[in-house]
């Protein structure tokens, strides 16, 4: 039985399977505490992989289950969970006995579980440990509820405008309410010619789950805060950065600086050329930046890849119909990493749900489900899930893809949501490849944090390629493939806004390191967005609008959202070899996958890479690209 089939019974069942588990865990490590020293390791091993589990099928159920009751119980399910291993990290008498555990048996593993259990409290006094224990798991019921927030809030507009969008899109919206949600979102914000009707959107979408998550967030880094403080940090940012790649909120503030300043030029530059499209002001005097409204951005940057780069992005949109794509990203990677993808008839949560197993050999070495579409009560935006973690020689590794692409006849996609799709797949890839590892504790995406990111950045490259889109990127109509010269506009046109759109990023990075780092007592978070968006990005703040109650890597990333631009700072690097040896050539994808995704988090990141580029890495590939013109 595959772990997505828990999924398709009812809320009772579900919960019976998720305490099941966690009885399992319990008994592993009621055995390791008066476990030998060989056997300690293995049982807690055993401990894990149940609870993350359980812990990952509820995720799954509470982000896209299309039943409120099963999302309800699938939340309830997490919450104990995470309970029990909390609990499990602040048990003197389960460190204890891994502490004897021979360091050759477990090497890297061992380490980083000790190292967690440090982190957890676990050398606190009984009285810490009690108190972390209760900031652990109401912090778990309180991003469950940031997240549900913004969830449940898909928020609408009446366009009375829909001039510049495509006919397909004003087919699928013959009542002209535009929804909050991406596939409605992002074509409108792009297209739409009426500056009216996208500021109304731009503002509604920017007051989702306001005013409930005001008061969350404020809780939420609160409990964040006293629980650094208690096990002695100066901040969450400098707790939670402590274990990744970079090492301390100082480095990651010293990166976000370092990036913001190397793309300070090309962001003016790019903000400059949007600003000349606006139109004189009325008493005569020079346009200045704030002649343009972030709602008027996008449509700007369409209009000047259309004046200055001959491009359209609606030109490419019938070269995208989702079918192909899909096909298209399956064959690829097949063909790259020397596997292939069956259809499954294992049961499925929603009737848009697809079943997969990867097989190797005749064999099948794991599986995957395809959740791709918009509906109400799931997860907005995209991102891979766990499902089961893999081991060798036991379970399989499983996964979920949960996004929201374009549906409906032709399902026509932008090449951004393509990107989208490729980066989905690379966490996806990084998850079964990597799931064959000696220990479910370091099995697939369980690497740093910051380091996460950098498989699934890296493939995004092959989107980019001439001769890579041609294999799939077909006219709806006449099947023709999509033309090299067509692919170096879009190309060229994508240079154009990069430095906006990196100062961006590390707006974002700012905002989850700073909501981070400051005492949260009497903390304005609109206050410090507003700042903090002035800093890093040359638009201003509009009164009336809370990004951050929506911004929902608040609840996963906390203060280290910098990972995405830290891991794309390895993902230029690791592209060197492919650029080097060629994009369809499966000898550097099968050396790629060998020293990078097969290898989990069992090893340290950097090491990972070293092993694949046989240096260490450095910031140059990504200053060329940002360089790039």
């Amino acid at each position: 039985m595959t772990a997505a089939a828990l999924l398709v019974g009812t809320p009772d069942a579900f919960t019976q399977a998720s305490r099941a588990d966690l009885l399992r865990a319990r008994e592993s490590a009621d055995r390791l505490r008066s476990a030998a020293p060989d056997e300690a390791l293995a049982l807690w091993d055993a401990a894990v992989a149940s609870l993350s589990d359980a812990s990952a099928r509820a995720s799954v159920a509470r982000n896209a289950h299309p039943d409120p009751a099963m999302r309800d119980a699938a939340e309830r399910c997490e919450q104990e969970a995470e309970a029990l291993s909390t609990e499990l990290s602040l048990d003197p008498a389960v460190y204890a006995a891994l502490s004897r555990a021979p360091a050759a048996e477990g090497g890297y593993y061992l380490q980083r579980t000790l190292r967690d259990f440090r982190r957890a409290g676990v050398d606190k006094d009984d009285a810490t440990r009690t108190k972390a224990r209760a900031l652990h798991e109401e912090l778990v019921r309180i991003g469950q509820e940031f997240s549900r927030n913004i969830r449940d809030d898909v928020r609408s507009v009446v366009a009375d405008d829909l001039s510049g969008l495509p006919e397909d899109y004003i087919r699928a919206h013959p009542d002209r309410r535009i929804t909050t949600d991406y596939p409605d979102y992002v074509p409108f914000m792009t297209y739409a010619r009426s500056s009216s009707a996208r500021a109304a959107l731009w503002r509604t979408y920017r007051q989702r789950a306001h005013p409930k998550n005001l008061e969350v967030l404020s809780r939420m880094l609160t409990r964040r805060h006293e629980l650094a403080t208690l096990l002695g940090y100066e901040s969450w940012a400098a707790y939670i950065t402590e274990d990744k790649m970079i090492g301390s909120a100082g480095a990651a503030r010293a990166f976000i600086e370092r990036i913001a300043a190397a793309s300070d030029a090309r962001a003016l530059r790019d903000y400059q050329e949007l600003s000349n499209l606006m139109p004189v002001p009325a008493d005569g005097g020079p346009r200045t930046g704030a002649n343009v409204a972030p709602w008027d951005a996008e449509y700007l940057k369409e209009r000047i890849r259309a004046e200055h780069y001959a491009f359209e992005s609606q030109t490419v949109r019938p070269y995208f119909e989702f079918s192909r794509v899909q096909r298209g990203l399956l064959d690829l990677t097949g063909q790259l990493f020397g596997i292939e993808y069956r259809r499954s008839d294992a049961p499925v949560w929603h009737r848009d749900v697809t079943a997969w197993e990867v097989v190797e050999d005749g064999v099948v070495t794991g599986r995957f489900f395809l959740d791709l579409f918009p509906r109400e009560g799931k997860y907005k935006h995209a991102a891979q899930f766990t499902l089961a973690s893999g081991v060798a020689g036991g379970t399989l590794p499983e996964a979920a893809l949960i996004c929201n692409f374009p549906s409906g006849r032709p399902a026509l996609m932008e090449h951004s949501e393509v990107v989208t799709f490729f980066h989905e797949f690379g966490h996806l890839l990084h998850h079964l490849l990597g799931g064959r590892t000696r220990w479910a504790g370091v099995s697939g995406v369980r690497t740093e944090w910051d380091f996460v990111e950098a498989p699934s950045q890296m493939l995004e490259e092959w989107c980019w390629d001439a001769g890579v889109l041609a294999r799939f990127a077909l006219h709806h109509e006449t099947g023709e493939p999509i033309s090299a010269d067509l692919v170096k506009r879009m190309r060229a046109a994508d240079e154009f806004g990069k430095g906006l759109r990196v100062r961006q990023q590390m707006f974002y990075a700012a905002i989850s390191l700073e909501l981070h780092s400051r005492d949260p007592a009497g903390l304005d978070t609109t206050a410090v967005v507003a700042e903090l968006q002035e800093r890093y990005t040359p638009f201003r703040h509009i009164e009336g609008t809370y990004m951050q109650e929506s911004f929902g890597h608040l609840e996963g990333y906390s203060a280290i959202y910098y990972t995405y631009m830290w891991s794309l700072v390895i993902a230029k690097d690791l592209f060197t070899t492919f650029r080097r040896e060629g994009l369809l050539n499966p000898a550097p994808a099968r050396r790629y996958r060998k020293a990078v995704l097969e290898p989990g988090g069992s090893k340290p990141a950097a090491e990972l890479v070293r092993a694949f580029l046989r240096r260490e890495t450095d910031f140059e590939a990504f200053r060329q690209w940002l360089d790039a013109a």
